[in-house]
């Protein structure tokens, strides 16, 4: 029988008996050590066979709460047994110089819970480590992920802004920390001003990244064309868009709405990539959505995106919002949650308005003080309203 490396060691009273269930133990093939008494077990001990009358009173809670135990007695114990058996012993033998089988037998078992109880220690101490770890880890990203929020927020519009006669509010709330969604407004010249709303696949990291890109481009794309044929700029951008987002290979796509709004004309020309909602025109107390349709940005290469357009009265509202608020709105289907969504924005007077009508918290601003608020999905509002607002 090949030889255990695990240490048992035999409590019991010096004399013939100890010395004989030792060689008997020994002889089963395990490793047997005899301390003169509990305070010089060795740490590596796995299983002590522990003489009831060897093991002073009270010491017994002390023995089981580091070391496996069994509890051996002479065939006349009697009543021996019993402070043991208190403190939680619960394998015990009579007589063991008699009973070889069965104390290997028990030994056997003893042993194989406690590998089991030593590995699931291991276990749970590797587990907390990497928990400890893994927290860590995740405090990193949501620091990161915060401090890439605020700089997304900078990126943003100041609001309200005032182009050209046309005031800018929005509200956009990420579903966590970074937002796949973004918006602007800018001027052009004293008659063109620009916007877009766009909407980028997914949610976190890559999402947002793709909207800094689309930041810098349409920054680039404005200086570069400067005030050159601005009613044409919308078509044109989406496709140019749709180019770099193919180019970078990243497999994100988006939504996108852009606009140049033609003051002395008041005129709305536009260009869209699969916008849901549609945006909604309100003029004296009556919704329209905009026509039009156009393929997501960033999927098919060679896409050509249409212009439209549509006169802009002088006291107008155009609402954008992401896909995020059909999240907020009852219906079994799409249609039901538009109507919904149309018949609670003609009754509000502002982005605010709506944003609690839909229970959605304030949005967070630059500083990050406002409480944090999970969305199923990014949830951005954009309301154009003019011609009627002072410049600043």
């Amino acid at each position: 029988m090949a030889r255990s490396s695990v240490s048992i060691a035999i409590l019991d009273l010096p004399g013939i008996e100890r010395d004989a269930l030792a060689r008997m133990i020994d002889a089963q093939g395990f490793d047997v050590i005899v301390p003169e008494s509990d305070q010089e077990l060795p740490a590596e001990t796995a299983l002590v066979v522990a003489h009831v009358r060897a093991v002073e009173s009270g010491q017994w809670p002390t023995l089981i709460e580091w070391w496996s135990v069994i509890a051996i007695a002479d065939a006349q114990a009697g009543t021996e047994l019993d402070e043991a058996f208190a403190a939680g012993v619960r394998e015990y033998l009579l007589d063991p110089l008699h009973h070889a089988v069965l104390l290997e037998r028990l030994i056997v078992n003893a042993l194989a819970r406690h590998a089991a109880d030593t590995r699931q220690v291991q276990d749970h101490a590797e587990l907390v480590e990497q928990n400890e770890v893994l927290q860590t880890h995740l405090a990193m990203l949501r620091l990161d992920q915060q401090s890439g929020g605020q700089i997304q927020r900078k990126l943003l519009p100041a609001m309200p802004q005032t182009i050209n006669g046309v005031q800018c509010t929005y509200s956009l709330t990420p579903s966590l920390y970074l937002s796949g969604d973004f918006l602007d407004f800018q001027r052009i010249d004293e008659r063109y001003s620009v916007f877009y709303f766009a909407d980028v696949s997914g949610h976190g990291a890559s999402s947002a990244f793709v909207t800094v890109l689309l930041k810098y481009l349409c920054n680039r794309w404005l200086q570069e064309r400067g005030s050159q044929a601005p009613s044409s700029l919308p078509s044109l951008w989406l496709k140019k868009l749709n180019d770099e987002l193919l180019d970078t290979g990243i497999g994100k796509h988006a939504t996108v709405f852009v606009g140049v709004i033609d003051r002395e004309l008041r005129y709305l020309h536009y260009s869209l990539g699969a916008q849901l909602p549609m945006p909604m025109l309100i003029s004296k107390k009556a919704l329209v959505t905009l026509e039009g349709e156009g393929m997501p940005v960033g999927l098919f290469p060679g896409t050509v995106y249409p212009s439209y357009g549509c006169e802009l009265p002088e006291n107008f509202c155009l609402w954008l919002c992401s896909d995020g608020v059909l999240e907020c709105l009852s219906g079994n289907s799409i249609e039901q949650r538009l109507e919904e969504l149309h018949s609670r924005i003609i009754h509000c007077s502002d982005v605010t308005a709506l944003r609690v009508t839909l229970g959605v918290k304030a949005a967070e601003t630059d500083s990050g003080t406002s409480e944090h608020q999970s969305l199923p999905d990014d949830l951005t509002i954009m309301r154009l309203s003019g011609f009627d607002h002072d410049n600043p």
